[in-house]
């Protein structure tokens, strides 16, 4: 059997970055950026308040304070959106709204909680004049323009998955229409006679199929395309057929679920191996040992198990990655984080994939396992927020012990 990290390697060289397009921006959302972004002005992109206030010069307010208050003449009234046509001089002040463009001559802006004016009732005039309290310093809550970004500063890089700041950045920055890698097309099946639709009702020797469901899902969070092709017979026409509508609709990759080990009736292998070529098909793994790799018509092959938790760790190993890669991704391992064990645990040998929760207790984060680790039992990976990685040949390992974990989500 192969090691998981042969295996992962000999899959991903199947695979580069697929061809850039244009989006635009409002479906630019957990699409890899494809180009880099360089900035075609400052921001901000002109001087600007970040306080409602007061416009003002900070010389005419050394030496001032709620005892020995300062008075400007209050010369305009500034609201954001709007230029005032206004030079500051000495003695005098404008009325000025967070984010409007400060005036020319102002070197400061005072709050209206440090003035004698700080109503904020909408449609209320400026006053004709204005008491300060208190001694400002040189451009004190004004944001000056280039202040986060310049002018031809490269400022988002390729390679990066976009979140939803950086949709809002890429407006700031006026740019509508987004250069990013296309989304792989990934179809997706699941093999069995004992399989039927979610919405039928369960009779003797059958089960609704959540592999399905749970591809579908994984290949949506991760930025794929599925295609859904639903649940095929344990008939090596029917699957067949199957992968030569995943040919006929362009999908990047076919993934499919049981049918891949030594049964009787699993013919997906068959039928792959007859029309096109497997690479290999064990894993050092558990669970998730029954993992078929190749090729049918020039499409990249992935065979996942049949068991709902073997069919979700071999995604989360292999299909993940292949997916980031297609999609342009500069970075395609999760993120790893130490966890001590509370309490013992066993494997046999095989690289494992425990499903456990991770939580912070005195200062660090230690792992306990949630229930039954069977690859049929999904409940226990529902109840888990991490996976822990027990290399090969480890069969056991004290409480207390140190190992790595992948986070399934953020809750710690």
């Amino acid at each position: 059997m192969l090691s998981v990290a042969d295996a992962r390697d000999q899959l991903l060289a199947k695979f580069s970055p697929l061809e850039t397009i244009k989006v635009p921006l409002a479906h630019a959302i957990g699409k890899v950026l494809a180009d880099e972004i360089v900035a075609q002005f400052d921001l901000p992109p002109f001087r600007n308040s970040s306080m409602d206030g007061f416009a003002i010069r900070y010389a005419d307010l050394i030496g001032i304070n709620r005892e020995n208050p300062g008075k400007l003449q209050v010369v305009a009234d500034i609201p954001a959106g709007q230029v005032a046509p206004v030079k500051i001089l000495g003695g005098q002040a404008a009325r000025i709204m967070t984010g409007a463009p400060v005036p020319e001559g102002s070197d400061a802006v005072i709050p209206v909680e440090d003035t004698d004016f700080y109503q904020r009732q909408p449609g209320l005039a400026a006053p004709e004049w204005v008491e300060v309290y208190r001694e400002m310093k040189p451009g004190e809550n004004i944001r000056s323009q280039g202040q986060d970004v310049y002018k031809g500063e490269d400022v988002m890089h390729p390679g990066s998955r976009i979140r939803p700041q950086d949709v809002g950045f890429l407006a700031m920055l006026g740019i509508s229409d987004v250069p990013v890698y296309r989304s792989p097309r990934i179809a997706i099946f699941s093999t069995g006679d004992e399989l039927i639709p979610v919405d039928s009702p369960l009779i003797a020797g059958k089960i609704h199929d959540s592999n399905t469901y749970t591809l579908v899902a994984l290949v949506e969070q991760y930025g794929g395309i599925p295609l859904n092709l639903g649940i095929v017979p344990d008939r090596a026409e029917a699957v067949k057929e199957c992968l030569d509508l995943a040919v006929a609709m362009k999908a990047d990759l076919i993934l499919s679920s049981a049918g891949v080990s030594v049964g009787a009736f699993d013919f997906v292998r068959n039928v792959v191996e007859q029309y096109g070529s497997l690479s290999f098909w064990r894993v050092n793994m558990r669970p998730g040992k029954p993992l078929a790799v190749g090729e049918y018509l020039g499409i990249p092959f992935v065979g996942l198990p049949g068991n709902p938790v073997s069919a979700f760790v071999g995604f989360e190993v292999f299909v993940r990655p292949s997916i980031m890669k297609m999609a342009g991704a500069s970075f395609l391992d999760r993120v790893t984080q130490a966890v001590f064990l509370m309490e013992p645990v066993e494997s046999d040998g095989r690289e494992s994939y425990l499903r456990a929760n991770v939580e912070p207790r005195n200062g660090r984060l230690t792992a306990y396992l949630t229930g039954h680790q069977g690859s049929g039992n999904l409940r226990s990976l529902v109840q888990a927020n991490a996976l822990l990685l027990i290399p090969s040949g480890v069969k056991s390992l004290p409480a207390g012990a140190e190992v790595t974990a992948w986070l399934l989500s953020n809750e710690c």
